[in-house]
């Protein structure tokens, strides 16, 4: 492999891509990882020269503290490329902004803005061949943090990794979704960890969710820990409810995840003159509109989904469907949103990142 250095970056490439091996019309989502990945150490009380290698398995001591007291947060973001071959992002700097948050609360060093972005910049340029244009083509981008100093004392470790590893990706979810509002078991509580992106976030809840879909679900709506009487997040996603013409979503607190797409889509509705209401939301209520027929949609908003329409949802014994609506919310906002991730059309907003 050779080597060069780029600024404080230093760069080794593979001999020979794996691009060849890979079939982009039949992606399995997050299995399939670029040529590349980056790297940078966290030792001595501050952040070493970052580095782009080969994507390649790490070692790490069987003490490291990630394995123990669960370091770790990590974020998901999408590159793009359009009909000209430029590489774009979307809201990127939001997705720096909330690993940072998500590593403060858990005791993690923030990682420089400046080594962000220079290293995924010429991450992406790097492995330029693994970003397919086209609707539905994208390329998923995980960067992570976790604690990797040896020990199994119960403090905050001295030693951390940031990684950058990314993945071709196509549409996350297939078929028609079915939730099941959860009643026994929490997603977060009050005053922990639910609003940053933290690893153990999602560990506990693939339990839950694999019951649920023994009952025929294929995610779950968390309900609040103290009295599962509102509506929070389901698995990946941030929730909207389009009741009656109105568009409902949950206000972001230290239990829910402050999602960009999610932002991105009371954005949306604003500058379609939707009324938007960020609001508690009762289970009851959901119930009541489900019953009544003012609940005309449900959709999850996130990074690997975009949106993802809900077609009915569970409570105890009962079930309920929602009849498709013509001109649906979800499928505007949908086409609106990716029609400025791909460049297709204006963005008012300023939310296209240009690689340059």
């Amino acid at each position: 492999m050779k080597s060069t250095a780029i600024s404080a970056l230093h760069v080794e490439t593979v001999k020979q891509s794996r691009i060849d091996q890979v079939d982009f019309d039949n992606l399995d989502f997050g299995k399939v990882f670029t040529d590349h990945m980056f790297v940078c150490e966290y030792k001595n009380g501050s952040w070493q020269t970052p580095t782009i290698k080969p994507y390649q398995s790490i070692s790490l001591d069987p003490s490291a503290s990630v394995f123990h007291y669960g370091q770790a947060v990590f974020e998901g973001m999408k590159a793009y490329k359009d009909a000209e071959g430029q590489i774009l992002m979307f809201r990127p700097e939001d997705n720096l902004d909330r690993i940072n948050k998500s590593a403060k609360r858990m005791a993690i060093p923030e990682f420089p803005k400046e080594y962000f972005f220079e290293g995924l910049e010429a991450l992406l340029k790097l492995d330029t061949d693994w970003i397919k244009s086209g609707a539905g083509n994208s390329l998923y981008i995980r960067p992570f943090v976790i604690a990797t100093e040896a020990g199994v004392r119960a403090s905050a470790a001295q030693e951390y990794m940031f990684f950058i590893i990314c993945s071709p990706a196509q549409s996350y979810y297939g078929g028609e979704v079915r939730v099941k509002i959860e009643e026994h078991f929490s997603r977060a509580a009050s005053g922990g960890v639910g609003y940053a992106k933290a690893a153990g976030n999602y560990g506990g809840q693939f339990y839950p969710t694999q019951l649920a879909a023994k009952e025929g679900f294929q995610q779950i709506i968390w309900t609040d820990a103290k009295n599962h009487e509102y509506v929070e997040e389901a698995g990946t996603m941030n929730l909207f409810f389009r009741i009656n013409d109105t568009l409902v979503t949950g206000p972001t607190s230290d239990t829910i995840l402050d999602g960009i797409t999610r932002k991105s889509l009371i954005e949306l509705a604003r500058h379609n003159n939707i009324t938007i209401e960020e609001r508690p939301v009762k289970v009851t209520e959901l119930v009541e509109a489900a019953k009544n027929g003012s609940l005309k949609e449900m959709f999850g908003a996130g990074t690997a989904a975009v949106i993802n329409p809900i077609k009915g949802f569970g409570f105890r014994d009962e079930r309920f469907e929602l009849e498709d609506v013509p001109n649906s919310y979800a499928s505007l906002f949908k086409k609106q949103l990716t029609d400025i991730q791909y460049n297709l059309d204006a963005d008012p907003f300023e939310w296209r990142y240009l690689v340059k």
